[in-house]
């Protein structure tokens, strides 16, 4: 970025604050595309004595030439490459069974090796020190090698250069994740367990380790016994700046991109994120809205964002949800609040200092191993009885919920949350129509549609409250989410022409149903929407009204169908009342 002149917001003074307030193993819990990655790549390159090919120092120093840390004072430059670094991403453990995944690792952890090849060129390391690394490197290592292979090369790391190594362990969730969701999550565990605690907690070669990742893991799962572990969350006020954009930066840019104008706009759709006390932007949205603004000033703003992952557990969510939570997530969508409690319990996997639990329902079953694995139930019960507590705290932590404020009652601490912005709202949207259609496509409408052009009123409505009940809403239009419901299950009806908002007679109705037989009977269902059930029945007459006053059937009759069918529905919440003139 630097030395191809990439627009670089200046985020050095992360180094200043890690020599200050970092811990020995510091864990970096932030959402996805925050600048995590890009973190450590600074921090290697600020720290690292980076050997060539030729077995000679590199000189970094040019990379920060002009930045915030080197204005900080001698007492932090003096760290500039003074110390060995291994950096290692586990993302490329993604894999579909572990075999792959295993594979993956090893690859990576020799790519580690061959990068610091230059060890076996002195005698710093003995015969059987070398031979063990070369074994690693050619991939012939057994298990156990692999296992403890970041403590073996940070020890070989400190014999060569005379100083202690700093850690650096990118997407460390990752593994654990994947692996829960394709079925080997006790090998990869088991696995990664014993990489990190013959790294972390035993190593007496390490200086510190930083750590990154979206989830906060049970420190039960891999984290045994590391007492040694500082866990900065989105919650914590330390670090608050080091990832994502403050107001400050984010109006920088469209300074120098001359887009000051879009400065609300952006505010709506990428704000809204508070990490400690501080405004955050999302960094990664920001940066793609100001670049497709700079080629096309009349783009609009898109959610950047949730391409970049599955959003996988908004789905979950949506899916498993009970009554309760759909409520909620209504609520939300509305723009409204929420007040969740936030775990600050031993027994709900907090770490002695009180870091939060951000584990996701599901995964909290399967990772809290205060039983054996075959004692835990697993079922979409267990997720719906969990959920109301855990699966919040999961949305906040990893970016689909911010917070507004906080409480405290006794030792427990309350959030109150809402959607932080246009882009996650969009995300809960999308989400939740992919869900609807989905539903759809299993369902049997079938008896609804018979209903229907029989003019059973009352079975018709029976099926449409079913289906209400189920649901879960966005009410920007009340009666806009209404017409797109009933489209939605109306899409799958066969030998007819689902029309919506076309010119007939002296209007649009709202919704007609034109058959590829003209023998067949023509429908028209006109919506309206109430906000207290004793209206639904003047609601329905108002749009029966509607139909005869606007002549409505008059254009499908000129069209060559013999009988039209007219329905008024009206819509109160999770209801619905429809009434049929034939």
């Amino acid at each position: 970025m630097i030395e191809k002149d990439y627009y670089y917001i200046d985020k050095t003074l992360l180094i200043k604050d890690i020599l200050e307030k970092g811990g020995q193993v510091n864990l970096f819990t932030r959402p996805r595309r925050f600048g995590k990655t890009l973190a450590l790549t600074m921090l290697r390159t600020f720290f690292e004595a980076e050997i060539d090919r030729n077995g000679a120092l590199k000189d970094n120093r040019h990379y920060f030439d002009g930045m915030k840390i080197m204005e900080a004072g001698e007492e932090y430059t003096r760290h500039l490459g003074q110390y060995p670094v291994i950096f290692l991403s586990l993302k490329s453990a993604k894999q579909p069974n572990f075999g792959m995944a295993y594979e993956m690792l090893k690859r990576q952890i020799k790519d580690e090796f061959d990068r610091h090849a230059y060890v076996l060129k002195t005698d710093a390391l003995d015969e059987v020190a070398k031979e063990r690394y070369r074994k690693i490197c050619d991939l012939s290592a057994g298990p156990e090698e692999y296992a403890a292979a970041l403590a073996f090369l940070s020890k070989c790391l400190e014999q060569y250069h005379d100083k202690k190594t700093i850690i650096l362990l990118d997407e460390y969730d990752v593994p654990l994740e994947n692996s829960y969701f394709q079925g080997f999550y006790d090998e990869m565990i088991q696995f990664i367990r014993s990489l990190f605690e013959s790294a972390l907690k035993t190593n007496e070669s390490l200086e510190f380790a930083i750590i990154t990742g979206c989830l906060r893991i049970s420190k039960e799962s891999i984290f045994t016994g590391l007492n040694n572990l500082e866990i900065i969350s989105i919650l914590n006020r330390q670090f608050a700046e080091s990832f994502g954009f403050t107001q400050t930066e984010a109006e920088q840019i469209l300074m120098d991109y001359g887009l000051e104008q879009r400065k609300q706009e952006m505010k709506e759709w990428y704000d809204g994120y508070l990490f400690g006390e501080v405004e955050v932007y999302n960094p990664w949205s920001v940066i793609n809205y100001v670049k497709t603004a700079v080629f096309d000033e009349h783009a609009f703003p898109k959610p950047y964002w949730s391409n970049t992952s599955s959003n996988s557990i908004v789905k979950e969510l949506v899916q498993h949800a009970d009554s309760k939570v759909k409520k909620e997530i209504e609520h939300l969508i509305a723009d409204g609040t929420i007040e969740k409690q936030v775990h600050d319990a031993e027994s709900n996997l907090v770490n002695s200092s009180g870091a939060q639990n951000e584990l996701s329902a599901r995964r909290f079953f399967e990772i809290n191993e205060t039983k054996p694995q075959a004692q835990v139930e697993f079922s979409e019960k267990n997720i719906l009885d969990y959920a109301g507590m855990d699966i919040w705290n999961f949305l906040f932590f990893t970016g689909y919920l911010k917070a507004v404020s906080q409480r405290f009652e006794g030792d427990t601490t309350y959030l109150t949350m809402k959607i932080p912005n246009a882009e996650i709202r969009y995300i809960y949207r999308n989400t939740i129509q992919e869900w609807f259609e989905q539903k759809i496509k299993v369902w049997d409408f079938a008896p609804m549609y018979k209903a229907i052009f029989q003019g059973d009123a009352e079975g018709f409505e029976r099926m449409v409250k079913q289906q209400l009940s189920g649901s879960i809403s966005y009410f920007d239009s009340e009666e806009q989410f209404y017409h797109g419901f009933l489209l939605g299950l109306l899409r799958p009806l066969q030998d007819y022409e689902v029309v919506s908002n076309r010119e007939s007679g002296d209007g649009r109705p709202d919704i007609e149903l034109k058959p590829y037989d003209e023998l067949k009977p023509a429908v028209i269902l006109e919506i309206k929407h109430v906000k207290q059930f004793p209206q639904m029945e003047n609601g329905c007459r108002e749009a029966l009204k509607q139909i005869e006053e606007k002549r409505y059937a008059e254009g499908l009759l000129e069209e060559g169908y013999h009988t039209v069918m007219k329905y008024g529905i009206c819509f109160c919440r999770k209801s619905c009342r429809i009434v049929v003139d034939v």
